[in-house]
């Protein structure tokens, strides 16, 4: 099939180079030209493993254009993949979604062609009936699911694995209300050999939305369920390993320590309560979510001021992106524990592995180590907030070392040792 992909974030990147590794025509779409030029040398302008690679390997298959217009011309299929951040009040800045809306409805106008748009950002339930189908309509003078089709395609991607996601997913999720789109959207997925649910499209818009919800949930419970644990001197992670033996709970996402970061979950639990409250209903599991995630971090201050006064010592930042194998710092955990050691006078030595460059734009007086190595040598104490597989190498011999992340080295070699949740 000839696609489209709107947007080359790392929504748009990886859905284009795998539907591209599966033997699709990919026409990337964005506004940056630098980024475009660099997909163009089968480079990716965002840093996500093994998708250098499939931009390699597919070259023949890619192409990149700025002119939108042009690419839904020339295309059967276009997948909105445009953010959708978050406004001061939660609720979800939609701004880029119209914008690409309403040039793809023009688009829609010139030719008698069946066309289908697959809105793949994350949108809450009713936008996709509501705002993006009328203004195609409006824009192309013709009737949706007669003249084209519209689906909601929510992705289930995690950044640091999403390459791999795409391709072992657990699900695939179309929203639908029409049995031609649904036929050719099953047709584009089948070679994954995945369970397709289909459904309607608010439903779907509702199922992104509920998933993220409920992993933050999880993670927010292990660290209130943590924060008891450690004033009790239990390890909270051998409590729910025992728990998660349970088929009915499973261990994933009990990962008690600083909290979540990122692109999705901050914002769309933020976005759900922002919702919620348009309508009338107090998100109240929700609310305590987000502000236990928001409260986590603070717990390496407090820990690391019951061993010495920060004041002026050189204190140690093991990374800076939300996750690992990633150069994202949106929501990172990183960011509130830096302003809180800046307020309290102490002098940062930080270093990740790939994202400290996105990372001086936010912090561009904090010192940035070339290796992580430099960070043990420089500082007084060692905070461990993202858990990069080479860290798990370091030896902490001689250091005050409080771990947000579970580090088994820290816990063994560290001469003064502070998990904040076991």
């Amino acid at each position: 099939m000839q696609i489209s992909v709107i947007g080359i974030g790392y929504v748009g990147m990886v859905t284009g180079a795998c539907l591209a590794d599966l033997g699709h025509s990919i026409f990337f779409v964005g506004r940056d030209q630098k980024k475009l030029n660099k997909i163009k040398t089968g480079k990716s302008p965002i840093f996500e493993p093994q998708l250098d690679n499939l931009l390699e390997r597919n070259k023949n298959r890619i192409k990149t254009t700025a002119d939108l217009s042009d690419a839904v011309k020339k295309t059967e299929l276009t997948f909105i993949c445009v953010g959708t951040p978050s406004q001061s009040d939660g609720s979800v800045d939609l701004q880029q979604v119209k914008e690409v809306t309403r040039t793809i409805g023009n688009s829609l106008g010139s030719d008698n062609k069946y066309h289908i748009i697959i809105v793949k950002s994350t949108v809450l339930p009713g936008t996709t009936e509501k705002l993006v189908i009328p203004i195609l309509e409006k824009e192309s003078k013709k009737k949706s699911f007669l003249d084209f089709g519209i689906a909601s395609n929510p992705e289930f991607l995690k950044e640091g694995s999403a390459v791999y996601d795409f391709f072992h997913t657990d699900r695939i999720v179309i929203g639908v209300n029409d049995q031609k789109t649904r036929e050719i959207l099953v047709q584009l997925y089948q070679p994954l050999s995945a369970p397709i649910y289909s459904t309607t499209i608010r439903t779907s818009e509702m199922i992104k939305y509920t998933s993220n919800a409920f992993l933050a949930t999880k993670i927010s419970f292990a660290n209130e369920i943590g924060n008891l644990c450690k004033k009790m001197g239990i390890d909270s992670y051998d409590v729910f390993e025992g728990v998660g033996l349970d088929t009915r709970i499973n261990t994933h996402f009990f990962r008690s320590g600083i909290g979540f970061g990122g692109s999705c979950l901050p914002k769309d639990i933020k976005a759900l309560i922002a919702h919620g409250r348009a309508l009338g209903i107090d998100p109240q599991i929700l609310n305590a979510v987000i502000a236990t995630n928001d409260e986590q971090p603070m717990k390496m201050i407090d820990l690391i001021k019951q061993h010495m006064d920060i004041n002026g010592r050189n204190i140690g930042i093991l990374g800076l992106a939300f996750k690992p194998d990633t150069d994202d710092i949106r929501e990172s955990r990183a960011i509130p524990i830096i302003k809180a050691l800046l307020k309290e006078k102490a002098n940062v030595i930080a270093f990740d592995p790939v994202a400290m460059k996105n990372f001086q734009s936010l912090f561009p007086g904090i010192r940035y180590a070339n290796k992580a190595q430099d960070v043990l040598n420089a500082s007084a104490a060692v905070l461990i907030v993202t858990e990069w597989k080479e860290f798990e190498n370091l030896d902490f011999r001689g250091k005050t070392v409080i771990d947000g992340r579970r580090n088994l080295k820290a816990q063994m070699t560290a001469s003064i040792y502070e998990g904040v949740c076991w």
